[in-house]
């Protein structure tokens, strides 16, 4: 996954201490991935007055729609991908040498570290049309300078209790505990909701977020359609979710980053300085090569990184 802004703006996502339960909605912006003809978006994180929900800190959706995906190879430093899709087929390669179709009710996690580059395809055959949710994780200091790595969970762990089921691709509902690899303590659940009241416990250490994907739900007393992330904030131990019909919703939490990161078009890193080096190693074929390697298939072409602003910009906080 990648962010293709032609002009991406720096972001400073700064730590925060605990809040209390809220419930923000936050409206999803419309972005072009791949120009303006190619597909739409929905992006959700980063939000002015939200950048993080524990260490996520990028959240883009996309679909049901019947187009072609096609993002080039283009590189990443100092996060988590993790690509769950709904529906539809995507051919994930990267420079570690994975080559791998990603399935429904699979979850498949690219760790950065200090650099990686990959690329995704849409694949036909299903007769399905894609529909995806796509987010980054900021990595903490130590793991934001470690080696790349691709890992797929094939068989998530599910929790359920009457009237709702949670399939478990990172962190853990309950006893329900996904193995996949993180760095800082996360959850990420696809929740199935049936029509009435259920109840899904959360750890009040955690602040925790909420997606519907399909249908209507009411979460907290807040009705949800798809398209605005709904901010829980944290200390809640449990979440109170209402359906009149079936319905379909991400759940996203962990505890607050305890560091401040920036954010600029695919880097992730502590401070504007590395950023900045990141984009001039992607932009080199010498250093580009030793840094984020080569992703098979290509036949060497790529998406060049966009220029840097000229002056550095004001670090963008919460509130």
């Amino acid at each position: 996954m990648t962010n293709l802004d032609a002009r991406p703006q720096e972001q400073v996502c700064d730590a925060r201490a605990a809040r209390g339960p809220v419930a923000e909605l936050h409206e999803a912006r419309e972005v072009p991935l791949g120009g303006v003809r190619a597909m739409q978006v929905r992006r959700t994180l980063p939000q002015r007055t939200l950048p993080l929900v524990g260490a996520w800190c990028f959240l883009d959706e996309f679909g049901p729609q019947d187009v072609e995906m096609r993002v080039l190879p283009h590189p990443h430093t100092g996060l988590q991908t993790v690509t769950w899709p709904l529906s539809g087929l995507i051919r994930h390669r990267d420079s570690v040498g994975s080559d791998v179709v990603v399935r429904p009710g699979q979850l498949d996690l690219m760790t950065a570290g200090h650099g990686v580059a990959h690329s995704e395809f849409s694949l036909d055959g299903t007769g399905e049309p894609l529909h995806a949710v796509q987010l980054w994780v900021a990595l903490p200091a130590g793991a934001d300078e470690g080696p790349a790595s691709f890992e797929q969970v094939t068989d998530p762990p599910v929790w359920s209790a009457p009237g709702v089921r949670a399939t478990v691709f990172v962190g853990a509902v309950g006893e329900a505990r996904s193995p996949a690899v993180v760095h800082t303590p996360l959850v990420g659940a696809d929740v199935a909701l049936e029509p009435g009241t259920a109840v899904l416990p959360l750890d009040p250490a955690f602040e925790h977020a909420v997606l519907v994907l399909r249908g209507r739900a009411t979460v907290a007393g807040t009705e949800l359609d798809p398209g605005p992330l709904l901010d829980l904030g944290d200390s809640r131990t449990e979440v109170e979710l209402r359906a009149d019909s079936p319905a379909r919703l991400l759940l996203i939490g962990g505890t607050p980053l305890d560091q401040d990161v920036v954010m600029w078009w695919n880097f992730v890193g502590p401070d504007h300085a590395s950023v900045a080096r990141a984009r001039a190693d992607w932009e080199d074929p010498v250093r580009r090569a030793e840094r984020f390697g080569v992703v098979d298939g290509h036949d060497g072409a790529r998406i060049p990184a966009p220029e840097l602003p000229n002056v550095r910009l004001r670090p963008r906080r919460r509130g």
